[in-house]
């Protein structure tokens, strides 16, 4: 189990898979920045000022004037401005994704075409293969 787990840990795939999700993990931390940084501010400004982070119902009552407060006070609470700004962000990397995956396809498909076209070029029809051939036959019954 030991070889076989140690055959798995080596093949390029699995390094590959690696330095994917590394890259995804930082890609991920840039955009949660992107959409709390850069996105959010100006829609909340637009909307009369509103912090999305700061947008929750106390659960168990009372009066809290953000959430960092209610936190404090170990109020239960449904934080439904950090799911959209958490939206936001999936919607963003689910959208690079999707550029990606197109990307690789098109990619991928272009790779595939250029190599069913390649050894149709090297290698010339049947039918002037033979004509070659009854050419050749005629030239040494004539010779």
């Amino acid at each position: 189990m030991l070889k076989e787990f140690q055959k798995f840990a080596v093949k390029g795939n699995m390094i590959d898979m690696a330095v994917g999700i590394i890259i995804g993990a930082a890609f991920g931390t840039v955009v949660k920045s992107l959409v709390d940084d850069i996105i959010m501010p100006p829609i909340g400004m637009l909307l009369g000022g509103v912090d999305f982070t700061d947008l929750f119902v106390p659960l168990a009552g009372g009066d809290y004037a953000s959430l960092i407060e209610a936190q404090e006070a170990g109020a239960p609470t449904l934080n439904y401005g950090l799911f959209i700004n958490n939206l936001i962000a999936f919607v963003i990397v689910a959208f690079a994704v999707f550029i990606l995956v197109k990307a690789v396809n098109r990619l991928r498909d272009l790779v595939e075409k250029e190599e069913e076209e390649t050894p149709a070029q090297l290698e010339p029809p049947k039918e002037q293969m033979l004509l070659e051939e009854i050419r050749d036959l005629l030239k040494k019954q004539a010779g």
